[in-house]
């Protein structure tokens, strides 16, 4: 199962919120992936470093977000059940 996380948001940002589960020992493992606008290589950096199981930046438009969404199900597809 996955989370998704995006990087700016109004209370608690995304790199915020992974901390926060990062220290839970029963969701340390969870699978966490950061969809985002951000283009900043710090952001991507610090999401890596907190052991993020993707970094995808949002799509421009609603078709291509379903694309990306609809690959990224065909691959953990494929990896989970090969």
């Amino acid at each position: 199962s996955r989370r998704w996380v995006g990087i700016s948001l109004p209370r608690m940002n995304g790199i915020e919120t992974l901390r926060e589960i990062r220290k839970d020992p029963a969701l340390h493992s969870l699978s966490v992936v950061i969809l985002t606008t951000s283009h900043e290589e710090r952001d991507r950096t610090e999401a890596f470093g907190l052991n993020v199981a993707g970094y995808l930046l949002k799509p421009l438009t609603f078709d291509s977000f379903i694309e990306l969404m609809a690959t990224l199900n065909r691959y953990w597809t494929m990896i989970e059940f090969p």
